[in-house]
């Protein structure tokens, strides 16, 4: 036996897959007592013991304490294979736990990896020694890597499965961005500036909240960083994705206020007891503020923590003369009465329903039978509501489908002269851009020039809090 060879292969193993030399050296030890006791077809645990002595690479082994005077070599093949697969398992074992210590302590943090390949839509990912994967929740959409392409993400979690452990990653994961910025912003990173709140839709937008702890660092202008180069890297990272830096404030309606960005915000008005904040904005900022499909209202909702409602002027100044008529029906409750409730964030039928006859006691310090009549006849009247905005709804999705099935007909050449005359304007006026870009709708409200130059105001750090 070459025990020199034996002693460098030993190093090289622990040295290049993080074991320590010590537990290698035990591994060899355990081995050779296996194998002497299937050469001498022994149950007992305890007859043998092994030394290996860590300079000269030599084995002592004892029988019930005595050396026994037998080289490893006498053993035979029978013997040799079973110290060969008790060494491989143990070895196998020890780089598992080693793996399992070292991505356990790193999760949370960031990694970069080698993309291997896809197996049913999960991505396979080589790390140093490991090997990872990222499932298809936790990928970006859209986002598709090579075999061969630098893959960075966020390492969500570390299990042990069976004989192996697989460290999971993740892309989509909102704390991914976290890390970005600290890597990217090192105010963030020395914790000078906090992010204090995040929403994400991997892909498409997130919005994060921050603030600085010294008032001579400006937060949103830091993580900006000079022309966006520091945001436009972390965009890079992330194929594009839009990021909102909004700048935190403890009031939540100024909170509110800067998460809805670019939109302008005319009004607040929350509502403490359903948690609930009805927005009011001018109708050129309406599209503005829902964002595309929802999505900005819906990322501010999550930012802020309140359940943000947004509505026109004229939407809201009706919702409060409904909510006045309906109210003032029943006895002993005046206008004052109502004028209160709206300042608590009650604006409407449906608020009244909701909230519930012990918070109108309290608040208006009325009687248990009048809030109950306040609660009835306000689920009544919203049930009346709830049926005509519906009809409108309904009404003009087919005035809009109708208008687009006119459009066409024009473009296509088709005769309009029977149709509705208002039809008929509607698609001369929409046959353009119909024509133009037949496969992206208009938005029906905010011209892509208000955006653009609230984004760029965004990136820029001029930032009008």
């Amino acid at each position: 036996m070459n025990t020199q060879e034996m002693l460098r292969i030993l190093d090289s193993i622990a040295r290049d897959r993080n074991i320590d030399r010590q537990l290698l050296i035990s591994d060899l030890e355990q081995a050779m007592v296996s194998a002497a006791r299937k050469y001498f077809n022994t149950l007992d645990a305890e007859e043998f013991t092994c030394a290996l002595d860590p300079i000269s690479g030599t084995f002592e082994l004892r029988r019930h304490g005595e050396a026994l005077e037998m080289p490893p070599e006498a053993f035979g093949r029978i013997a040799a294979q079973t110290f060969k697969q008790v060494m491989i398992q143990r070895f196998r074992d020890d780089e598992r736990a080693s793996i399992q210590e070292e991505f356990g302590k790193r999760i949370g943090t960031i990694v970069t990896g080698t993309g291997q390949r896809y197996d049913k839509g999960v991505l396979i990912v080589t790390i140093d020694r490991a090997e990872a994967v990222m499932l298809r929740s936790e990928q970006i959409p859209g986002e598709q890597f090579m075999p061969g392409d630098r893959v960075r993400a966020l390492v969500l979690d570390v299990k042990d499965v069976g004989s192996q452990v697989k460290i999971y990653l993740s892309r989509a994961h909102p704390d991914f961005i976290r890390r970005l910025f600290e890597v990217e912003v090192p105010e963030v990173a020395e914790r000078i500036i906090e992010i204090k709140a995040m929403a994400r839709e991997a892909g498409y937008r997130t919005k994060i909240a921050v603030s600085s702890i010294d008032s001579k660092v400006d937060a949103v202008g830091a993580c900006v960083g000079v022309r966006g180069s520091r945001i436009k890297n972390i965009v890079d990272e992330l194929n594009g994705e839009k990021i909102d830096i909004v700048r935190w404030n403890e009031s939540s309606q100024i909170l509110i206020q800067n998460a809805l960005k670019p939109a302008e915000v005319h009004e607040i008005s929350l509502c403490f007891e359903l948690g609930r904040a009805t927005v009011v904005v001018r109708d050129d900022q309406l599209s503005l503020a829902i964002g595309k499909r929802g999505q900005n209202v819906r990322l501010a909702a999550r930012l802020t923590g309140w359940d943000v409602d947004i509505l026109t002027p004229e939407e809201f100044t009706r919702g409060l003369e409904t909510l006045s008529e309906t109210l003032c029906q029943v006895e002993g409750v005046n206008e004052e009465m109502v004028d209160r409730l709206a300042a608590l964030g009650m604006v409407s039928v449906f608020d009244i329903e909701e909230v519930g006859e012990e918070v109108l006691m309290s608040e208006l310090e009325v009687s248990e039978e009048t809030a109950a009549q306040m609660v009835e006849i306000a689920s009544v009247k919203a049930k009346e509501v709830a049926e005509i905005q519906q009809r409108e709804k309904e009404e003009a999705e087919k005035r809009r489908a109708e208008e687009e099935d006119a459009a066409r007909r024009l473009v296509a050449g088709e005769d309009l002269g029977q149709m509705d005359p208002d039809l008929a304007a509607a698609a001369i006026l929409g046959a353009g851009s119909l024509g133009a870009a037949p496969a992206t709708p208009a938005r029906p409200a905010a011209t892509p020039s208000q955006e653009d130059e609230a984004r760029a105001s965004d990136i820029l750090g001029n930032d009008r809090n």
